[in-house]
C-alpha cells in the first residue's frame, strides 16, 4: 500500500514539474509569434520603430492590418507612408481600396480622383499609379492610368508592354496580342515578350521591328 502511494506521490510531482517547465516555456516564447504573420507583423512593427520615416515599412504594415480586415489601423498605415512620400504609389492604391472596403465609397472615390489628377500630368506617373491600382483589383482605375499613360506616350514599350500584359491577365489574348506586338516594334531587346508573342502565335526577329517588319501569326 505505501509502496502505491509513493508510486503516485511521485507521479504527481513528475506531472506538475512538467506542466511547470510548459508553463515556463510559454511565457519564456510569450514574445515569439505562433504563427508566420504574427512574425510578419512584429517584423514590421519593429521595422516602423527603428526607421519611423520609412513609407515603404508602413505600407508593409498596412497591408498585414489590410488582410486582417483592419481598416482604420490599415488606412493610417498607409496615409503615413503617404506623409513621408506623397508619391508612394502603392500607398496610394492600397488607401483608395481599404476606403472602399471600409463602406466608405465616397472617401475612396474622393481619393483616387485626387491620386489620378496629381499623377495623370506624367505618363510615367500614370502608368506607376494604374500598376498600384491593378494590383490591387481595382481594374476601372487601372484601365484609367493606362489609358492615360497611351494617350501621353502611345509609342513606350513600357507602357505598351504593362497594357498588354494587363489585357493577358483578363484573358483577353487579341488586345494583349495588338500591345505587345507594339512594344516588341519599339524594343527588340525585351525576351520575355517574345516569349509571351510565341504563345500567343505571333513569330518574332529578334532584330528591332519597324511598323513594316514581319511580325506575323503563326
Amino acid at each position: 500500500m505505501r509502496t502505491n502511494i509513493q508510486t503516485i506521490f511521485i507521479l504527481l510531482l513528475f506531472c506538475i514539474f512538467v506542466i511547470g517547465a510548459c508553463n515556463n516555456s510559454r511565457d519564456t516564447a510569450g514574445e515569439i509569434p505562433k504563427t508566420a504573420a504574427e512574425q510578419k507583423k512584429a517584423e514590421l512593427l519593429r521595422q516602423v520603430q527603428h526607421n519611423y520615416k520609412d513609407p515603404e515599412g508602413h505600407y508593409q504594415l498596412g497591408k498585414v492590418y489590410q488582410a486582417e480586415g483592419l481598416w482604420e489601423q490599415a488606412e493610417h498605415e498607409f496615409s503615413v507612408a503617404l506623409s513621408f512620400d506623397p508619391v508612394h504609389r502603392v500607398s496610394q492604391a492600397a488607401r483608395v481600396k481599404t476606403l472602399l472596403l471600409s463602406g466608405d465609397s465616397a472617401a475612396s472615390k474622393s481619393a483616387a480622383d485626387s491620386y489620378m489628377s496629381e499623377a495623370f500630368t506624367s505618363a510615367k506617373g500614370a502608368l506607376e499609379l494604374g500598376m498600384a491600382f491593378q494590383k490591387e483589383g481595382l481594374d476601372e482605375y487601372a484601365l484609367a492610368g493606362y489609358r492615360r499613360a497611351l494617350a501621353m506616350a502611345p509609342g513606350s514599350a513600357k507602357v505598351n508592354r504593362q497594357v498588354g500584359y494587363y489585357y493577358l491577365s483578363k484573358g483577353e489574348k487579341d488586345v494583349a496580342r495588338e500591345y505587345l506586338v507594339k512594344s516588341f516594334r519599339q524594343n527588340s531587346n525585351q525576351p520575355e515578350v517574345a516569349k509571351e508573342l510565341g504563345r500567343l502565335g505571333v513569330e518574332v526577329k529578334t532584330a528591332p521591328l519597324t511598323q513594316n517588319s514581319p511580325v506575323k501569326k503563326k
